[in-house]
Parts: C-alpha cells; sequence; structure tokens
C-alpha cells in the first residue's frame, strides 16, 4: 500500500475545499462591506478555517511528496475515495465551528457549539443528503448558507471527479478513482474514451445544469439571487439544504415548485444520457429502461398520492393551511414531494407526516429506491430495484418452471448471473444498514426516552439513502439537532456509506485489504 501517495493527493483535496473556502469568503466580505455586521463573523470563520485547512493540506502533500512511486492501485484509489470523505468533511466542518466559537452567546445555545454537529452538517452537505441539525437557519449568515449550499454542489459529482478532472497528475489512477466514486453500476460503454475526459464532460453538463437552474428560479420572481443560487446548488446536486427555515414552502409558489421538479427529476437521470441527447441519439434516450423505469415510478406514485389526499387536510411548510384538498392542490403537493424524496433532494413544501399512511409509506418506498445510476440521486437506485425484481421473477417462475432457462434482460441488454447477484446483495446490505442503523440510533437515544421506533427508524433510512427529511422526529418540520452526538455520529457514517455505495468503506473493514499482496 502506497500510504504517502495517497496522503499527497489528499493533501491536495483539503487545499482545493481551501480555495473554495476563499471564494466564499469573499461574497461574505462583500456582504460584510455593504453595512451587514453579521457577516464579520462568518469571514473570520472562513479566513481561519482555510488557514487551518491549508496548513493541514500542504503538510500531507510535503509528507507525501517524497513516496517515489506514483503509482494509484485498487487498493489506494479505495482509501483515497474514504479518507477525502472522512477528512473533507472535518475541512469542512471547520467554518461552523470557528463561527460557533467567536461569540459565547451563539455558544451556549447554537447547534454547532459541537464539533459532532457540524461535522454531520458538513457530512449532510457533502454527501448531499440535506439533513440539518439547524432549527434557525435564516439566522445565520449568508456567508456560512452558501459555504453550506457549495458542499452541496462539489458532492454532488463528488470532490473525487472534480479532482480527477482538474488533476491530470493521477495519470491512469484517475480511472480507478473515478471507478470508484461514481454511484450505482456502471453504464454501458461510458461517455468518452478517456477518463479525464469523461469527468470534465459530467462536470460541463452539472455546471451547465446548474446555471439553467439558477436564472429559471430568478425568472419565476419569488427568489433572489443568492437564494436562486444556494436552492440551485441543492437542486442539481440533489442535497436539499434550504436557505429557508420552511425549505420550498416558504415561497409558496407555484412557478418555484414547477422549477424545482423538472431540475430534480433532471438531477436523477443518468448524466451519461444527457451526453446521448446531446450527440442527438434522442431515440437511445427514450429506450432507456432505468429511465422508464424512474419516470414511471413517480407517475404512478403521484397519482395514488395525490387520490390519497383528496378531501383530507394539508399543512404548508410556509404555514398556509388547506381545510380540504382539491384535485389540483393534491396533485401539486403529491408531485412535489414524490419527486423530492425520490430523487434524495429532501425539498419540502408541505408537512408530510401527518398524511394518510398509504402516502407515507409509498414516499418511504421511494426513498430506498432513489434515483438512476450515475446520477447525482441516492437510494439503492432504479436499475437495481429493476434487477432484483427480475431476478425475484425467474426464481419464482423455477417453482413451476424448473427445467427453463431464459436469459434474464433489462431492456434489450442481457443481464449475466454477477450482475444480477451484485444488485441483490447490494439491496440485501441497504436493508441490514438500514436496520442497524435504525438500532444503535434506537439504543444512543433510548436511555433518554428520547425517539420512538418510527423516529429511529425513519432517521435511519433516510441518512443512509441520503435523502435528509424523514418521519415523525425528523419529519419535514423538523431537524436533526436534538439527536445526542453518539447518534449523529452513526447517522455520518450512513450517510457517508450510502453515498460512496456501502462497499467501498466496508472494504477497508476486512483485514485482506490492509495485507500486502
Amino acid at each position: 500500500m502506497n500510504y504517502r501517495y495517497v496522503i499527497r493527493e489528499l493533501g491536495l483535496v483539503m487545499i482545493v475545499l481551501c480555495l473554495c473556502m476563499v471564494a466564499v469568503m469573499g461574497f461574505a466580505a462583500w456582504n460584510w462591506s455593504g453595512g451587514n455586521e453579521d457577516e464579520r463573523m462568518a469571514v473570520l470563520a472562513l479566513v481561519m478555517s482555510a488557514v487551518v485547512g491549508a496548513v493541514a493540506g500542504l503538510f500531507c502533500w510535503l509528507f507525501g511528496n517524497r513516496s517515489g512511486k506514483d503509482y494509484l492501485g485498487r487498493r489506494e484509489a479505495l482509501l483515497l475515495v474514504a479518507l477525502t470523505w472522512l477528512i473533507g468533511a472535518a475541512v469542512a466542518a471547520l467554518p461552523y465551528f470557528a463561527w460557533a466559537w467567536m461569540e459565547d452567546e451563539i455558544l451556549t445555545n447554537h447547534a454547532f457549539s459541537s464539533f459532532v454537529s457540524c461535522y454531520f452538517e458538513s457530512m449532510s452537505g457533502l454527501t448531499t443528503t440535506g439533513a440539518t441539525v439547524l432549527g434557525d437557519i435564516e439566522g445565520i449568515p449568508k456567508g456560512l448558507l452558501l459555504w453550506r449550499a457549495l458542499t452541496h454542489w462539489l458532492g454532488g459529482l463528488g470532490i473525487v471527479m472534480l479532482f480527477v478532472a482538474v488533476l491530470p497528475t493521477l495519470g491512469v489512477g484517475g480511472k480507478k478513482l473515478f471507478q470508484v466514486e461514481t454511484p450505482g453500476p456502471k453504464h454501458d460503454g461510458g461517455v468518452r474514451p478517456r477518463i479525464a475526459d469523461t469527468a470534465r464532460t459530467l462536470w460541463l453538463i452539472y455546471m451547465g445544469l446548474t446555471i439553467a437552474a439558477i436564472l429559471s428560479l430568478r425568472l419565476t420572481g419569488a427568489m433572489g439571487w443568492f437564494d436562486s443560487v444556494c436552492h440551485a446548488f441543492s437542486m442539481v446536486s440533489t442535497g436539499g439544504l434550504s436557505t429557508r427555515d420552511a425549505s420550498i414552502g416558504y415561497y409558496d409558489s407555484v412557478a418555484v415548485d414547477m422549477v424545482c421538479m423538472v431540475f430534480m427529476l433532471l438531477a436523477g437521470v443518468n448524466f451519461a444520457l444527457f451526453y446521448t441527447l446531446a450527440r442527438g441519439k434522442f431515440v437511445n434516450v427514450f429506450r432507456d429502461t432505468e429511465l422508464r423505469v424512474y419516470i414511471v415510478l413517480k407517475i404512478v406514485v403521484t397519482i395514488f398520492v395525490a387520490f390519497n389526499l383528496l378531501g383530507q387536510p394539508i399543512i404548508s411548510t410556509g404555514g398556509r393551511v388547506i381545510e380540504q384538498a382539491h384535485a389540483g392542490q393534491a396533485l401539486q403537493f403529491s408531485a412535489f414531494q414524490t419527486v423530492a424524496l425520490h430523487t434524495g433532494t429532501g425539498f419540502v413544501t408541505a408537512d408530510y407526516d401527518p398524511w394518510p399512511f398509504l402516502s407515507r409509506v409509498l414516499l418511504i418506498g421511494l426513498m430506498f429506491i432513489g434515483g438512476c445510476a450515475g446520477s447525482t440521486a441516492g437510494g439503492i437506485k432504479v436499475i437495481r430495484f429493476w434487477v432484483a425484481l427480475k431476478v425475484m421473477a425467474s426464481e419464482m417462475e423455477k417453482i413451476f418452471r424448473p427445467n427453463v432457462v431464459r436469459p434474464m434482460k433489462v431492456g434489450k441488454s442481457v443481464v449475466d448471473n454477477e450482475t444480477a447477484a451484485s444488485a441483490v446483495v447490494y439491496f440485501l446490505a441497504i436493508l441490514v444498514l438500514f436496520a442497524i442503523g435504525a438500532f444503535l440510533i434506537g439504543e444512543f437515544e433510548g436511555r433518554a426516552g428520547r425517539p420512538d421506533f418510527q423516529t429511529a427508524m425513519s432517521a435511519s433510512v433516510s441518512t443512509l439513502c441520503n435523502v435528509g427529511p424523514g418521519l415523525h422526529g425528523v419529519g419535514p418540520t423538523m431537524n436533526y439537532g436534538w439527536f445526542s452526538p453518539g447518534s449523529l455520529t452513526v447517522m455520518s457514517l450512513l450517510m457517508l456509506l450510502g453515498r460512496l455505495e456501502v462497499f467501498t468503506i466496508l472494504v477497508l473493514l476486512l483485514p485482506r485489504f490492509w495485507r500486502s499482496d
């Protein structure tokens, strides 16, 4: 294991994060110069954090630069990706922690007084989960809110993918990093023949979607530039951290809802399909089985939830109360929450916790499934869900037709046994981790008599599948600030496991991983 090389590249990642802090600091300083005194502390916190992070990163780079080998093997790639997210979240948490410790008043009353809470917030940002410990989001300086949104955007396609795109020094090792970092089963053929070109192409698509989202939100007239930028970062990354306590419900705008739904839908699609679309191969895109299942799932669940809400009371997170929802209102709120939770974005316009049982079950089911492979969405991924259903159907057929052997297909592609087994194993791994997470959260919080069974389970699935809001104690109008440090640590690990698709982290627990060949 070439540890020095891993440490060197990790140091470069830390320096890149600190440069991003400096950019945000410039925005905070501009706000401060305009007479906003709240930004002064944010500027100081960002400066201090950037200096500390940069010094640590430079030390790692100098230490690792003494390595004689510049080869990144499969094991080194796995270790570097895992450490990038673990250490990156710690670096990203520094501005929150520094800001909280600058004033005694904040220290005693604010969730950021604990580094564990800060780490949870930054991990939530980088993994695009969107869970927050904050109860008063609008009381946070804009500089820190922008940093919070930027962590979403950086984590959307992955810090490591950006690393591969802009640092050609990785050479052939870049391909290994890209394969480890990119979520979901690999798309046939890839996007471009060279891995650095592929990463750059995906980032161009990502930036194009971001710019389009910013302009679209601004054109609604309901958001200013700052809110438009922050929410666009959250939408395109399927993160969900908002600048408002009431999330998207604050704006109470059909136009904003529509724009958000469009871009959340797009962000949940395999990004390779955008490249295919740009090349004019429209037929290939619409023939994609995963895309069709993804869209059908949304339509079916939206219709069921809308019918379930007809005549029911709906409480907007912005405070508007609808006593009896008519068809249009039921469809509007149903469609928004279906898209938001299925893609793992986690934006909310209504308190869905009191909704009928069937609606909540369907929404939780979509949280588990998640978006398409190769997208910024979390969850099991639609293609794995579809393959697992195919495997189940095949096994059921063998009961009454034991001698029939037929190839398993997804669209026109034959699914080999290894791919099918991998999808089923991943499905089971998510269920096992969900159960373990719920148990540990229940154990940590149960001693204080705080959580109930529903809250523990919901917190586990929401963090593991990178969704954010859940049910009951972590519902759309609640936050994670009341959890103990033990629970926040467990949920931070669940977010990381879900973002890096479980096995990238679990493989580090195997003794054989650390043995030399």
